[in-house]
């Protein structure tokens, strides 16, 4: 038998009742009589018959029933209703059970017949010992026994001339289903069996002899014939008996198509089957683990390479094409030195065969070349494989192309000690190399220059144009500065818009400076982004060694500040290191700390300063002046820590404090009846920006149960500018809350009346230092009343601060001016000090 007739026989472990019975089942009612049931069998060629009531099984009567009938006495019993003489009740199995359940059951009921139903219980067809004997998978049990295992019954032999009635009474007396019909010693033997006998009744041949209805001839086989042999003789002949012919070819049995079921062994099936079973799964897996690993060869990525003992290749996989070039045809006899590529001596080589041989395993970086003679870097492992004597019979290789892991490698490298943006140094490699140009110029005696470069108002190209101009706009000023540098020194960023040069064996100060004014020049020279032309300025701090410092980090701290020096001395410029920045640096150091402790111990105040209407002098309101007094520094004017408090990122939680102080003395003085005032507060662009600010200053608002009306806030142009789809949109929502909005300094910055008609704003302040000298100066003068005149087409109001003299108070009333503001008036005060002027609510302005 070979593997796919065992795998066959096996599968029919899993073939269920269902899958081997026909869904037709022959069927009558109960009233039906014998004869008719028995021409329906007859005709169908049907062994049994259901019989069913509103198509409800009741009974069955089969073939062996027919037997059971006594025609001595009584021929018309055929005529009686086939419900009288069937076998019940019906046994049924269903139809998902297994052959072997199937099998058990007919044996242990002795029966030949189960009826097949569903999982309703509903018929679905009929099952017979012979579906069961075709379904088995017995075959091997069939080919290892003969026919003589099986002739255990008597044999009956019926003489030709005997009635019908007579031969079914000797087939009742023997229990047999068949006997053999004698005729005469030259004739052939027939065979008369319950099938014969049922065709008689359906015939009505009842009177017959029994060689008159008996099949003729006899089917022989002699009984060396295995089981397995009968069986096919059984399914190609259409029928169910055989006469079996002993030695000298004498009739010794009759075997029956259903004894093949109930003869087998099946203890021996069962041990075969197992056993063939094991046999077959072993194969299978040896058979698979084959076929995967031939698989996995073919898939990997990895090139693999077999040779055999002397070295000679025997086989490559496709990857090893794919990575050296050679395919199997040009790989297979020849040796792996095809893929030398002359960058190993012969050591290396003897090296690696000697621990191959040795310890059965060597891997490596090898560089071998490809056949279109590229050299690549390659991860080689190679193993021996040995027979059961521990003989080397072949060995191994596996390699990998790992031109991409260097390349990794090389970028990871870069990104240790490069700038991604501009390919530049980075602070860990600049910081490197200054260590060694240090200790270099220590060793003879040289100068080094320390160049620290910051670019001016870059922050407001990121805002208005998008970081992505910004980094092309990084790239090209690193290109430009490159391009100034001397081979030998180098230029790194440091972060952001941060730039530092390392200038080696410079003669004197004058030579950096003399780079430094190149770098300045060139970063100055108009760019093109995204059709912007940008005009780009720095400011350079310069240190030197070993005058301003003999380490890395002292030199770059004080080239920094030196760089802070060029930004307070107006931008686009450089300033040399001196000792006198760094205690200006100390100092500051000193301010930040006394200004956040300051914040966290509410040592600030504020003071207020009167607004008046010019014509009448009616005071409309008051602006809330912060002021700090230091316990040990005395009085710190606001020029000097509102900067540094916008430098280091306190001034949102300052203005915070400032805003709901004002609010709260507003509060207060409306609860003591004051007329209609506004409290005017100065709003940084930092704070603008801030997440939620107009939702916590109405909240402010709100909480004092101050209405906004009473609220004006007072922002620079370049609060405004620097951020302005984020900043008009949010003094939009507050105006509309009913908050007033003023432009403070206006003329210092950008002064474009144009842009103010966008704004929600609803007066403008006009800077102190263009009052000053009104009337005196003419171009002053003619200035600010153009600035009245404007503001008033745009109906807004106006209000001039720095008023000091009754000469420029006549002056701005003759143009109009709204409101003024100024030292004339009334300086800042506390609380306290002010509220008699508010309280009398106006003011004379003809003093």
């Amino acid at each position: 038998m070979n593997c796919s007739q065992e795998i066959s026989t096996e599968s029919t472990r899993s073939i269920t009742v269902g899958d081997i019975i026909s869904r037709k089942i022959l069927n009558c009612p109960p009233s039906t009589p014998i004869i008719e049931a028995a021409a329906m069998m007859w005709q169908a060629r049907c062994s049994a018959i259901v019989i069913t009531y509103n198509q409800l099984p009741l009974g069955i009567w089969t073939e062996a029933d027919a037997l059971k009938l006594d025609l001595t006495e009584d021929q018309q019993a055929v005529y009686q209703a086939v419900s009288s003489v069937m076998s019940r009740p019906v046994k049924s199995i269903e139809q998902h059970a297994t052959l072997e359940k199937a099998e058990r059951l007919l044996q242990l009921e002795q029966i030949r017949h189960l009826l097949v139903i569903d999982q309703d219980a509903q018929p679905v067809g009929l099952l017979s010992q012979s579906d069961l004997i075709r379904a088995q998978g017995v075959e091997h049990d069939l080919l290892l026994r003969n026919i003589s295992t099986l002739l255990k019954r008597p044999l009956v032999i019926l003489e030709a001339h005997l009635s019908l009635n007579q031969a079914i009474k000797r087939l009742r007396e023997v229990g047999v289903d068949a006997a053999a019909v004698f005729y005469a010693d030259d004739a052939p033997y027939g065979i008369f069996t319950e099938r014969d006998f049922l065709k008689t009744i359906a015939t009505q041949c009842t009177s017959a002899c029994v060689g008159e209805v008996a099949s003729r001839p006899l089917v022989m086989q002699p009984d060396h014939l295995s089981l397995m042999q009968a069986r096919t003789i059984f399914d190609q002949q259409g029928f169910r008996h055989l006469g079996i012919t002993g030695a000298g070819g004498k009739l010794v049995g009759i075997l029956s198509f259903s004894e093949i079921l109930t003869g087998i062994d099946h203890r021996h099936v069962d041990d075969l089957r197992n056993a063939l079973r094991e046999r077959r799964i072993a194969l299978e897996h040896s058979q698979e683990n084959l076929h995967l690993a031939q698989q996995v060869i073919r898939a990997s990525r990895d090139g693999i390479m077999v040779t055999d003992a002397r070295g000679f290749i025997q086989s490559v996989n496709p990857a090893f094409t794919r990575i050296t070039g050679y395919s199997a045809e040009e790989s297979i006899g020849n040796t792996p030195a095809l893929l030398k590529s002359g960058r190993h001596d012969a050591a290396f080589y003897q090296q690696m065969w000697s621990a191959v041989h040795s310890d059965g395993y060597w891997a490596g970086e090898v560089w071998n070349r490809r056949k279109n003679g590229e050299i690549y870097p390659e991860w080689l492992s190679i193993n021996v494989i040995r027979n059961h004597e521990g003989e080397i019979t072949k060995l191994a290789a596996i390699l990998s192309d790992i031109t991409d892991r260097k390349k990794s490698e090389e970028q990871i490298k870069n990104l240790a000690f490069y700038d991604v943006l501009t390919g530049l140094p980075n602070r860990r490699l600049f910081n490197d190399r200054l260590t060694v140009a240090i200790a270099n110029a220590h060793r003879h005696d040289h100068l080094l220059g320390i160049v620290f470069i910051d670019l001016d108002l870059f922050k407001r190209i990121n805002d208005t144009l998008g970081h992505g101009a910004g980094d092309q706009l990084l790239v090209e000023v690193a290109r430009r500065i490159q391009r100034e540098m001397r081979e030998g020194d180098t230029a790194a960023r440091m972060g952001g818009d941060e730039f530092t040069l390392l200038l080696q064996e410079i003669e004197d100060a004058d030579a950096a400076v003399a780079m430094v004014h190149r770098i300045i020049g060139a970063i100055a020279k108009p760019i093109t982004l995204a059709n912007n032309t940008l005009y780009i300025t720095a400011s350079i701090g310069i240190s030197i060694y070993p005058h301003d410092g003999n380490n890395s980090e002292t030199l770059i701290r004080n080239a920094d500040t030196a760089m802070y020096r060029a930004k307070d001395d107006g931008r686009n410029s450089y300033q040399l290191y001196t000792a006198t920045m760094n205690a200006t640096s100390l100092e500051h150091l000193a301010m930040e700390s006394n200004l956040r402790k300051a914040i966290k111990e509410r040592e600030f105040t504020l003071h207020y300063q009167a607004k008046v209407l010019a014509e009448s002098g009616r005071i409309t309101g008051v602006e809330a002046l912060i002021r700090w007094q230091h316990a040990e520094l005395g009085y710190i004017a606001p020029a000097l820590f509102i900067p540094l408090a916008e430098n280091i990122g306190l001034i949102p939680e300052l203005g915070d404090w400032v805003l709901e102080t004002a609010i709260n003395q507003c509060r207060d003085w409306i609860g003591k009846g004051l007329g209609e005032f506004r409290i005017a507060v100065n709003v940084s662009a930092r704070q603008l920006i801030q997440p939620e600010f107009s939702e916590r200053l109405i909240g402010m608002l709100q909480q004092a149960r101050v209405e906004p009306r009473y609220l004006e806030l007072e922002l620079t142009e370049s609060a405004v500018m620097e951020r302005p789809h984020e900043v008009i949109p949010m003094l939009t929502a507050l105006k509309s809350h009913g908050i007033h909005i003023s432009i403070d300094d206006f003329g210092t910055g950008y002064s474009n009346f144009g842009y103010l008609k966008r704004l929600p704003i609803d007066k403008l302040k006009i800077d102190l230092s263009f009052i000053r000298d009104v009337p005196t100066n003419r171009d002053d003068a003619e200035l600010v009343a153009a600035m009245i005149a404007m503001a008033h087409k745009l109906r807004l109001s106006v209000i001039a601060e720095g008023v000091e003299n009754r000469q420029q108070i006549d002056f701005l009333k003759q143009h109009h001016c709204d409101e003024l503001q100024g030292y004339f008036i009334t300086r800042p005060l506390p609380a306290k000090s002010i509220e008699p002027l508010l309280i009398a609510g106006t003011f004379a302005l003809d003093r």
